[in-house]
């Protein structure tokens, strides 16, 4: 399943494009939200918004950052302190009354750092891994029902049911599991996220071509 914002506009509604950086934080770190719309002109004001996990429709709904009622006249925004691993969106509006863009695609901000309410733990219990390799994500923490998440090396987002099965708290993979970002999510936590590499094994006798470590390309 791709997980999007939904967006209850017509197509021809312009979508603007969010960027986040840095995508990985520690603990404390600041963090600048960027919302581009095509053939920008005076007059827009910006709206900066949280993805909330909607378990049960595989999507995430919008909540407006504190104090964003009103929007910003700068297309930039800083999230000052982030310590927890969580999705955002935006969206442009100008006029009076005002009228909106869609909302831009979810992008995630991701921390390795420990979060007591929510964590990840990998089994085995390392980052390399083969194609072949059974892999269990296991998800603890203060909630009650959970859901495995990963971002690809595209960028698109899925759920462990795209390539596993979700049983209990724990997501069990196939060899559909590719290399990506994974943690875990619930309604109100998220928990540190992993950078794993699964590396594609060939059948006997075919050379084994193994891709390069790891990858970078999350924008």
């Amino acid at each position: 399943h791709v997980f999007i914002l939904s967006n209850p506009f017509p197509t021809d509604v312009p979508q603007p494009v969010l960027t986040v950086s840095p995508s990985w934080t520690s603990p404390g770190d600041s963090v600048t939200l960027t919302c581009s719309v095509e053939h920008p002109s005076a007059g827009w004001r910006f709206f900066w918004y949280k993805a909330v996990p909607q378990l049960s429709r595989y999507s995430y709904t919008p909540e407006l950052l504190a104090g964003g009622t009103n929007g910003t006249e700068q297309d930039s925004y800083i999230l000052h302190g982030q310590t927890h691993t969580a999705g955002y969106a935006c969206r442009a509006g100008r006029g009076d009354p005002v009228s909106y863009t869609r909302y831009s695609g979810v992008k995630f901000v991701w921390s390795g750092g420990v979060n007591p309410a929510a964590s990840l733990t990998v089994s085995p219990h390392r980052l390399q891994h083969f194609s072949i390799e059974s892999l269990s994500l296991i998800c603890e923490g203060n909630s009650t029902e959970w859901r495995v998440m990963k971002v690809d090396e595209d960028g698109d987002v899925f759920s462990c049911s795209y390539w596993g099965e979700m049983t209990g708290s724990t997501c069990n993979t196939d060899t559909r599991a590719s290399s990506g970002v994974y943690w875990c999510e619930s309604v109100t936590q998220s928990s540190n996220a992993a950078n794993i590499t699964i590396h594609t094994l060939r059948l006997a006798g075919e050379p084994c071509l193994l891709p390069a470590v790891g990858w970078d390309r999350l924008q």
